[in-house]
């Protein structure tokens, strides 16, 4: 038998599209990160281990800062927490502004390789299935 909560927390909650309100309430609202672009295959590296300290942090930020003790890419920091990129580049906008976390970028991209929109439409695709 469920609690009243249960029935509640399903109304906001889409079995294929996940949870409806939480990228926009994850980044307060925010588009764009406070400082970088942040390309798919950048990488991220924690500065930090222990950042539960830190204040204004939300549970998100604390998972991209644990997850990338080890270097991930930007897309796959989004893939392990089930965020959209754009959710993750925000994010990831805070963590650098505060020094918690390194971020490489990719070096020019060689001729004949395709441009990023490729790259996003792929992850797209393979979020959709």
């Amino acid at each position: 038998m469920t609690g009243q909560g249960d029935s509640a927390e399903h109304e906001w909650v889409d079995d294929h599209a996940g949870p409806v309100v939480r990228p926009y309430a994850v980044t307060r609202g925010r588009a764009r990160p406070v400082t970088g672009t942040f390309d798919l295959i950048s990488l991220v590296m924690a500065t930090r281990t222990d950042v539960a300290s830190e204040s204004g942090l939300g549970p998100e930020h604390l998972a991209i800062v644990g997850l990338c003790q080890r270097m991930q890419s930007v897309a796959e920091v989004a893939a392990h927490l089930d965020l959209p990129v754009g959710t993750v580049r925000v994010l990831l906008g805070d963590l650098v502004a505060r020094s918690l976390v390194q971020v490489r970028e990719p070096r020019a991209t060689p001729a004949g390789l395709p441009d990023d929109s490729v790259f996003e439409a792929v992850i797209n695709g393979l979020r959709a299935l």
